[in-house]
C-alpha cells in the first residue's frame, strides 16, 4: 500500500525546479566522504533541496537519514551515527541551531562517523571561519550558496503549477524569485487573489518574515531591521543617525544575520527580506514607516552630498533608483535595470561621431544635426554612458538655455518659452533643459544607459541650487509611457512646450523650483509614497514668481505694514522662495518674513541698520521724530532711509535669487 509520506515526496518532487548547480555538486560528492555545506536565508529552498538529495540517494540505492534539528534537544546523544562500512548519506536540516555545539559536531561528532559517510548540513549561514581555518576540513568539504530562482527557473515552476501565463511576470517580479514567496504568491492566486505588491498580502507577509527571520531580541533590533530595510546601504554611522547611540552593538548583530550582505558601501538585505520588513512596517505602523522614511531621505542627501566624486554620487543614485524602480506602480521606472559595467563621462575626443551616427539611426537627420549643433556649443552639457572597454554605448545632454541659442532648435525654443509664459527666469537664474537621451542598442527602451540618465536627472535634483529656476525634462518621445512616473515626480506635463523634430513628437515636463523648492519637492515626494494624489499643475502655476520690481514693492509694502497682521499675511513675500527655505517650525510664513528681516537689517551697515530698525521694525514714532533722534535733517533722513530699503531689497533679492549668501554680510 503507498504511504500518505510516499504521495507527499511525489508532489514534492513534481514541484521542485532548477538547482542543477546544487544538484551537480551533490551527485558528484556521493561515495565519498566529506561535508556538503548548503547555505542560503529563511525560505530559500534548502529543505526542497534536502528532499531533492534523499531522493537522488535514495534512486542510487543509498538510505538517506534525514535529521531536522529543529526536533533535536542539544546534547552528545542528539544526532545520529551510521554504523558500518556502507555508504551512507546523512542530510541535517536547520543547522543554525546546532551552532552552540558546532565545535563539537567539527572536532569529535563528524570524526566519529564511518569514512564512507556523506554529510549534508543546510543552515542559514555557512561553515564559520575555524571549518575554513583547518586544512582537513577545507579539504573534505564543499560549499553550496544557495540564492533566489533565476527568471527562467521561477518561469518552469509557474508553469508547472499551471498559473496562468499573463501572471507571470508579475509574481516573479514581487518574489523576486524567492521560492517561499512565489510558492505563497501561488497558493493567493489559486484563492482568487491577484496581488501586485506585496502589501496586498499582509498575513502572507507576517508568514514571510516568520520564516526568514531568526528571532528579533528586543524592539531596538526590530528598528535596525528596519533601518536597514529602507535604507540603500547600512554603515554603522548611518545606522546612528537613524536608531541612535546602540549602533555599534545592532550593526554587529545585523551582520550575524543571514539575509544580510555586505558591500563596499555598507550592509544591505537580501530584496525580498528587504520588501517583507517594508510592507510589514508600513501595514502594522504606517505612521512610524512615515518618519523612517522622512528621516532616510534626510540620510541619502547627506550621503550623497557628502561624496565630492561625481561618479560615485552617481553610482549611489543608481543604485536608489534601480531600488525604488522595483516597487514603483509606474511602468518606466520598474523597468529600469542595474547599470552592470555601463558608466557615465563626460565627452571625449572621437565620441561625437558615434553619438551623431546612433542619433541620426534611431530619431533620423533632423536630430542628428541637432545633437551636433549641441555638443559643439555645449560639450560640458553632455554625458556619455559607457560599456567597460570605454566604448560610447549612448548618451544624455542637459542644457542651461541661453537666450543667445534660441530659434536654432525647436525643443529648447520651446521650452524656453514655456519658461517665459508661466515664470520669466529673473536675472542670474538657470533654466535646466534634460534635451537629449538615447542608447546605441535599445533606444529609449529599457537599458543600463536609461538608468543612467534618470539617476542624472535624479542627482541633478538632489544638488540643485538656488540659482535654478526650472527643470525641464524634454527626452523621451513616449509620453503616455513617463507620464505617470514624471507625475509621480511632481514633474507636470507641459503640454505648451510639447514640440516635434523629423516628425516625432516629444513631450515637455516640468517643474519651477521657485515655487516649489527642494524641501517642499522632498515633503511632496514623501507624501507620494504614503498615496497621497499629486498635485494638479494648475495648482503649482497659480502661484505667482514675482519679478525684480514686483519684489521690490513687496518689500517696500512689509516694512509699511509690519506691525498691521491682517496685511502682512497678504503680502506676496509669504508665498516666496526666500520665505519657504527659511520656515522654521511653530513659525507662520508672516512670521518668517519678520525674522529675515530683522535679520537681513542686522546685517547692513550700522548707521542705516539703526534707521531701519527705529523706522520699521521697532518704530520710535513719526519718521519725523526719528530723524531728530539721529540727529539728521528730514531731507537728509529720506535719503538714508531710501537708501536703507535699496540695500535691504537688494540683499533680500539676492538671496531669493541664489545669487548671494545664505546670511547676507555686508558690513
Amino acid at each position: 500500500m503507498t504511504s500518505l509520506g510516499h504521495t507527499v515526496r511525489e508532489l514534492r518532487q513534481r514541484s521542485f525546479t532548477g538547482r542543477h548547480e546544487g544538484v551537480a555538486v551533490f551527485r558528484d560528492a556521493l561515495g565519498a566522504p566529506g561535508v556538503l555545506f548548503v547555505h542560503g536565508a529563511g525560505g530559500v529552498g534548502k529543505s526542497a533541496l534536502l528532499d531533492a538529495f534523499a531522493g537522488i540517494a535514495t534512486e542510487k540505492g543509498l538510505e538517506p537519514v534525514r535529521v531536522d534539528a529543529r526536533h533535536l534537544a542539544l546534547g552528545r546523544g542528539a544526532l545520529p551515527v551510521p554504523v558500518g562500512d556502507v555508504p551512507a548519506v546523512l542530510l541535517i536540516d536547520t543547522y543554525e541551531l546546532l551552532e552552540p555545539v558546532d565545535d563539537w559536531v567539527r572536532e569529535q561528532y563528524l570524526p566519529s562517523l564511518p569514512a564512507s559517510c556523506l554529510v549534508v548540513m543546510a543552515g542559514r549561514r555557512g561553515p564559520g571561519p575555524r571549518w575554513r581555518a583547518d586544512p582537513a576540513w577545507r579539504e573534505l568539504t564543499r560549499v553550496v550558496a544557495l540564492g533566489n530562482l533565476s527568471p527562467e527557473e521561477g518561469l518552469a515552476y509557474l508553469t508547472a503549477q499551471d498559473v496562468a501565463e499573463d501572471m507571470h511576470d508579475r509574481l516573479l517580479k514581487i518574489s523576486r524569485g524567492h521560492p517561499l514567496t512565489l510558492s505563497m504568491m501561488v497558493d493567493a492566486v489559486r484563492r482568487g487573489a491577484a496581488p501586485r505588491t506585496l502589501a496586498d498580502l499582509p498575513g502572507g507577509v507576517g508568514a514571510l518574515l516568520a520564516q526568514m527571520l531568526d528571532e528579533v531580541p528586543s524592539t531596538r533590533h526590530r528598528t535596525a531591521l528596519e533601518v536597514c530595510a529602507l535604507l540603500l546601504v547600512t554603515t554603522e554611522d548611518l545606522l546612528r543617525s537613524m536608531a541612535g547611540d546602540d549602533a555599534a552593538e545592532l550593526f554587529a548583530w545585523l551582520r550575524t544575520q543571514a539575509f544580510i550582505e555586505e558591500s563596499p558601501y555598507g550592509l544591505y538585505p537580501h530584496d525580498v527580506v528587504r520588501d517583507a520588513i517594508t510592507a510589514d512596517l508600513r501595514w502594522r505602523d504606517p505612521g512610524r514607516y512615515a518618519d523612517l522614511y522622512r528621516r532616510k531621505l534626510a540620510v541619502f542627501h547627506a550621503q550623497v552630498r557628502a561624496t565630492t566624486s561625481e561618479r560615485e554620487q552617481l553610482d549611489l543614485t543608481v543604485q536608489t533608483v534601480v531600488l525604488n524602480g522595483t516597487r514603483s506602480p509606474h511602468a518606466a521606472l520598474a523597468s529600469l535595470p542595474p547599470t552592470m559595467q555601463v558608466y557615465a563621462d563626460g565627452l571625449h575626443d572621437g565620441d561625437r561621431s558615434p553619438i551623431v551616427a546612433m542619433t541620426a539611426e534611431w530619431q533620423g537627420r533632423e536630430q542628428a544635426e541637432l545633437v551636433a549643433y549641441w555638443l559643439k556649443r555645449r560639450p560640458s552639457a553632455f554625458r556619455v554612458f559607457r560599456t567597460a572597454t570605454g566604448e560610447p554605448h549612448g548618451y544624455g545632454a542637459c542644457l542651461d538655455l541661453p537666450e543667445a541659442d534660441l530659434g536654432v532648435d525647436p525643443g529648447a525654443d520651446a521650452m524656453w518659452e514655456y519658461a517665459s509664459t508661466y515664470g520669466p527666469p529673473r536675472a542670474g537664474e538657470r533654466v535646466r533643459a534634460w534635451r537629449f537621451f538615447l542608447d546605441r542598442d535599445h533606444g529609449q527602451r529599457p537599458s543600463p544607459s536609461l538608468t543612467l540618465f534618470v539617476a542624472w536627472q535624479m542627482l541633478d535634483i538632489l544638488l540643485i541650487g538656488d540659482d535654478t529656476a526650472w527643470s525641464f525634462v524634454g527626452a523621451f518621445d513616449d509620453g503616455e509611457l513617463w507620464t505617470p512616473s514624471m507625475e509621480s515626480l511632481d514633474f507636470w506635463a507641459a503640454d505648451e512646450a510639447a514640440y516635434t523634430v523629423g516628425g516625432s513628437r516629444y513631450p515637455v515636463f516640468a517643474h519651477d523650483w521657485r515655487r516649489t523648492g527642494i524641501a517642499k519637492y522632498t515633503d511632496l515626494l514623501h507624501a507620494g509614497q504614503l498615496g497621497v494624489p499629486t498635485r494638479p499643475a494648475e495648482q503649482v502655476l497659480g502661484e505667482a514668481v514675482l519679478s525684480q520690481p514686483e519684489f521690490t514693492d513687496a518689500v517696500r509694502s512689509a516694512l509699511r505694514t509690519l506691525h498691521t497682521p491682517e496685511l502682512l499675511r497678504s503680502n506676496p513675500l509669504v508665498r516666496s522662495r526666500l520665505v519657504r527655505q527659511h520656515g522654521r517650525a511653530g513659525r507662520t510664513p508672516a512670521e518668517t518674513l519678520r525674522d529675515l528681516l530683522d535679520e537681513t537689517v542686522a546685517a547692513l551697515k550700522p548707521d542705516l541698520s539703526v534707521l531701519i530698525d527705529r523706522t520699521f521694525l521697532r518704530p520710535t514714532g513719526v519718521q519725523e521724530r526719528v530723524a531728530d533722534s539721529l540727529h539728521l535733517s528730514f531731507n537728509t533722513y529720506r535719503r538714508h532711509r531710501d537708501k536703507a530699503i535699496t540695500q535691504l531689497t537688494e540683499l533680500l533679492w539676492d538671496r531669493e535669487t541664489g545669487n548671494g549668501p545664505s546670511s547676507a554680510t555686508t558690513r
